[in-house]
C-alpha cells in the first residue's frame, strides 16, 4: 500500500507550495493537479514545517468514501466551516452530530417533494416579474449572473419570509455580499485575527452580519406581535416555527434565525449559479437552445408553469444538469479525516484535511467522453444509469447531502421554461471568468442579450452549434 509520503502532488514554490496558484488561479490549479498527478493529490500550503497539508480526492469513488460509504469519518471541522457558524450560526449546513441529527428530523418534512411543490406559485410569480424587468433592459442586454442572482435572492426570500419579503431583500441583498467575502477571507486565511480586533475587514464583516441577524429576529418578533407565531402562513418561516419533533421538541428563536439565514445563502447562490450558466450556455449553443424552447412552449404555452410540469420538462432538466456538471455552484467539498483511512490505494493520515472537487470529478476523462463538451444528452435515464453514481454530485452525497435539491431543481427548470419561451437569447460575452469563493464565483461580465418573442428579426435558433463553453481555467 501506498505511504502518505508517497501521495503525488505539485512541488510548487519552495517557500509558500502552492498557495500563490491556490489564491490566483484555484480551478485551474486542481484541474492540472488531476491531470498531473492522479485521483488522489497532496498539497502544501506555507513554508516547509511551519505550513499545511491536504489531500484533494478526484475519482467518483474517493468522493463516494469521503460524502457516502466513510461519511462518520469525514467530519465538517476545518477553518472554513468553523468561520461559516460563527457567522450564520450552528444550522443545518455546519451542524454536527446530535445537533444534525435533531435539526434534520424537525426540518425534514418541510422539504418533501408535497411540500416544496408548493412553493411553484412563488417561483412563477418571480419569473414572471423577471421577464418584465428583462423587456425594459436597456439596449435589450441583460448581465446573467447579476440577474439570476437578483432572481433567486427574491424567490427564496418570498418562499422564506412570505409577505415579509419586500422588508427583508433589501437588507439580505446589501448585506450577504459582504459577509460572504469576510467568511471566505477568513476561512481561507492562512493567519486568523480575533474577529473581537477593530479591523476593517472585522468591522464589515461583522456589521454585515448584525444586519442581517437583525432582519431575521425583526421579522419573527414582528409576527409574535401581530398574533402570527405558530400560525401556518404559508411560507418556509412559519413552517420551521410550527415544526415540532415526537416528544414536543422545537426550534428557538436562535435556531429560526440560524436555519433562515443557511436558506438564505445556500438557497440562492446555488440556484443562481446554475441558472446563470444554463442561460449562458444555451445562448452559446442554438441547436441546444431551439430544442428547449420548442419543449417549453409544447409544454408551458401561454400559461403559467406549475409543479407538475416539472416533470414534462426533461430536455429542460437535462440542460440544467449538463450546466450543473460543467459549473457546479459547490466545488470544493471540504472535511477532516477522524481516523486514518485509504482512498484509492492511498493512505490518509488522522486528522487529515481532505477535499473532494465537483467541478474536477465532473470533468475526469474516464467517466466522461469529451469533458468540456455541453451535451445535455449526457443526463439521458440510460445513459445517467450506467455511470457512478459520485461521477455527477452538485448536491453533495451521503447522508449530509443538500435537503433542499428538489426545490432548486424546480426553481430553476421553471424559470429557464418561462424564460426561454418569452425571449431569444444571445451571448454578448463568450467566455467568462471564473473565481473561488464560497460557491463558483464570475469574475467577468456574463451580458446575454434578451429580445421578447416575436420581435422582428428574431432568431429561429437553428445555426450551427457553439463548441465553446466558459473556461474554467481562467479562474
Amino acid at each position: 500500500m501506498t505511504t502518505a509520503a508517497a501521495v503525488p502532488g505539485p512541488a510548487g514554490n519552495l517557500l509558500l507550495g502552492s498557495l500563490t496558484d491556490l489564491v490566483n488561479r484555484p480551478l485551474r490549479t486542481y484541474l492540472a493537479a488531476r491531470r498531473d498527478h492522479g485521483d488522489v493529490v497532496r498539497f502544501r500550503v506555507g513554508p516547509p514545517g511551519l505550513g499545511v497539508e491536504f489531500y484533494a480526492v478526484f475519482s467518483p469513488e474517493g468522493a463516494q468514501q469521503v460524502l457516502g460509504s466513510e461519511a462518520a469519518n469525514f467530519r465538517k471541522e476545518n477553518a472554513f466551516y468553523e468561520e461559516l457558524r460563527l457567522s450564520l450560526g450552528n444550522g443545518l449546513l455546519t451542524s454536527q452530530d446530535e445537533d444534525y441529527q435533531r435539526q434534520r428530523r424537525l426540518i425534514q418534512p418541510l422539504f418533501t417533494r408535497r411540500r416544496v411543490d408548493g412553493y411553484a406559485e412563488a417561483v412563477a410569480q418571480e419569473a414572471g416579474a423577471l421577464g418584465e424587468r428583462w423587456r425594459a433592459a436597456p439596449g435589450g442586454v441583460v448581465d446573467a449572473a447579476e440577474e439570476m442572482s437578483r432572481f433567486a435572492l427574491r424567490a427564496v426570500a418570498r418562499i422564506l419570509f412570505g409577505a415579509d419579503v419586500e422588508a427583508a431583500v433589501p437588507v439580505v441583498r446589501d448585506n450577504f455580499p459582504a459577509l460572504g467575502r469576510y467568511m471566505q477571507e477568513r476561512g481561507f486565511a492562512p493567519v486568523r485575527v480575533p474577529r473581537s480586533w477593530p479591523t476593517p475587514s472585522n468591522r464589515r464583516g461583522l456589521a454585515a452580519q448584525r444586519a442581517l441577524y437583525e432582519v431575521c429576529d425583526r421579522v419573527v418578533a414582528q409576527r409574535a406581535a401581530r398574533g402570527g407565531a405558530g400560525e401556518d402562513a404559508g411560507d418556509l418561516l412559519s413552517l420551521l416555527e410550527l415544526a415540532r419533533g415526537e416528544d414536543g421538541e422545537q426550534l428557538d428563536r436562535a435556531e429560526l434565525r440560524e436555519q433562515a439565514l443557511v436558506f438564505l445563502l445556500a438557497g440562492h447562490e446555488t440556484t443562481a449559479t446554475s441558472l446563470a450558466f444554463a442561460l449562458h450556455l444555451l445562448a452559446l449553443h442554438p441547436h441546444h437552445r431551439k430544442l428547449a424552447r420548442e419543449e417549453a412552449e409544447s409544454v408551458l404555452a401561454g400559461r403559467v408553469p406549475t409543479a407538475a410540469d416539472l416533470d414534462r420538462l426533461p430536455y429542460l432538466t437535462r440542460v440544467l444538469k449538463e450546466a450543473m456538471r460543467l459549473y457546479p455552484a459547490a466545488t470544493l467539498i471540504g472535511r477532516r479525516a477522524v481516523a486514518g483511512t485509504v482512498i484509492d490505494g492511498y493512505a490518509i493520515p488522522a486528522g487529515a484535511q481532505v477535499l473532494v472537487a465537483p467541478l474536477v470529478t465532473h470533468r475526469h476523462p474516464d467517466h466522461w467522453e469529451e469533458p468540456e463538451r455541453f451535451d445535455p444528452d449526457r443526463f439521458l435515464p440510460e445513459r445517467e444509469k450506467a455511470r457512478h453514481r459520485y461521477a455527477w454530485f452538485p448536491f453533495g452525497g451521503g447522508p449530509r447531502a443538500c435537503i433542499g435539491q428538489h426545490f432548486s431543481m424546480l426553481e430553476a427548470v421553471l424559470t429557464l421554461a418561462v424564460l426561454l419561451r418569452d425571449f431569444e437569447l444571445e451571448a454578448v460575452d463568450e467566455r467568462v471568468a471564473l473565481g473561488q469563493g464560497i460557491t463558483l464565483q464570475v469574475t467577468s461580465p456574463m451580458r446575454l442579450r434578451v429580445r421578447p418573442r416575436g420581435a422582428a428579426g428574431a432568431e429561429a435558433g437553428t445555426g450551427p452549434v457553439h463548441s465553446n463553453t466558459p473556461d474554467p481555467t481562467r479562474g
